[in-house]
C-alpha cells in the first residue's frame, strides 16, 4: 500500500491540494491505481 501511495504521489494527486473538477478525482486515482497494478503484473 505504500508503493500505491508513492505512486499517487507522484502523480502528485496526494502531495498536492487537486484543483480539478471534484467528481473526477475518483477516476484518476482509479486508473493511476490500474496503471500500477498493470506495472506490478508486468514485473512478476
Amino acid at each position: 500500500m505504500n508503493t500505491l501511495n508513492r505512486s499517487l504521489k507522484i502523480f502528485r494527486i496526494l502531495s498536492e491540494r487537486y484543483r480539478n473538477r471534484r467528481r473526477r478525482y475518483t477516476l484518476r486515482c482509479n486508473l493511476i491505481a490500474a496503471l500500477y497494478n498493470h506495472e506490478l503484473s508486468l514485473a512478476a
